[in-house]
């Protein structure tokens, strides 16, 4: 299902960053805090939370109200964290659906008074393809998903099983709201069991996102399942920078220098994941290692 090129990378990192374990515990706690911070600022600015990355550290770091934000950006900000530690504490338990309820009952704390139960209504979705399921049908179609949580029948490998299970929730889309939010929450709660870090869907990526998710709708989840992927190999690339000796990330437009190919083409192969490199807000970011080992794979061909 996934692109086994990607694949391989994630697995080769994933087995390089096992090979530091156990990790540092100082280094550990600053990275956790950081990917908890960007994970809260992204999944919320993706369902249109209008806090900063700055704002939102303001808000859960030091209790700051933020001049002309609304009362629930703040709550949705602060119950975002919660859900993660509550992910963080349920890594060893199984996945069930009053782990999934319990998860919306945190993300809507004293924001919607349904939280933490199924919807009992019809809706629909803006822009989707096709509209979730009829809400009598939630508690069967949920009672399923665990069940195939459990079997994994299809035989995925994790990454590719955490991908399936988030599009599958947002398929049944089984609460009034927070279901985008929870799905990626439930995908991270998939990879960290499994030993990857954070991974995160960034709000420069919104549009990428929901496109494959579109795709998928359409009977197509490999850009779905790939997309995932990418986001995978990014929280690895972050990672291992701190622990690889002399690994020091640049912009592509320093990476260009001295090299054949421009920053545009650079941009290009970063972005179909032909070369290692992580994206930080809107800029793209490469080390000078990974522009040699391509060129020379080139010259190979």
């Amino acid at each position: 299902m996934m692109d086994k090129k990607l694949y391989h990378k994630i697995e080769s990192k994933k087995k390089e960053l096992d090979k530091h374990r156990p990790l540092p515990r100082a280094v550990l706690d600053e990275l956790r805090k950081q990917f908890e911070m960007e994970l809260t600022y992204n999944s919320n600015a993706i369902e249109g939370n209008s806090l900063t990355l700055n704002e939102t550290k303001l808000v859960l770091e030091h209790g700051i109200t933020i001049k002309g934000k609304s009362l629930r950006e703040h709550l949705e900000a602060i119950n975002h964290k919660e859900a993660i530690v509550f992910v963080e504490d349920m890594l060893k338990g199984h996945l069930t659906e009053d782990l999934i309820r319990n998860l919306n009952d945190i993300v809507l704390s004293k924001i919607d008074d349904r939280k933490g139960r199924y919807r009992d209504i019809n809706v629909r979705i803006l822009g989707a393809v096709k509209s979730p399921p009829q809400a009598e049908k939630v508690p069967k179609l949920m009672k399923e998903l665990i069940e195939y949580a459990q079997a994994n029948p299809d035989r995925l490998n994790s990454v590719e099983f955490a991908a399936m299970l988030h599009y599958k929730l947002v398929v049944i889309h089984p609460f009034v709201d927070g279901n985008g939010r929870i799905a990626r929450l439930l995908m991270n709660l998939l990879l960290m069991k499994h030993g990857y870090p954070i991974t995160i869907v960034l709000k420069v990526d919104r549009k990428k996102y929901y496109d494959c998710l579109k795709k998928a709708d359409l009977g197509d989840v490999k850009p779905f399942v790939d997309f995932i992927g990418y986001c995978v190999n990014r929280s690895l690339d972050i990672y291992l920078s701190t622990f690889r000796k002399g690994m020091k990330y640049i912009s592509l437009a320093e990476a260009a220098k001295g090299t054949p190919s421009s920053q545009d083409y650079l941009s290009l192969l970063a972005r179909k994941g032909k070369i290692d490199a992580i994206k930080l807000g809107r800029n793209w970011m490469t080390t000078r290692k990974a522009v040699q080992e391509y060129m020379k794979s080139r010259k190979k061909e």
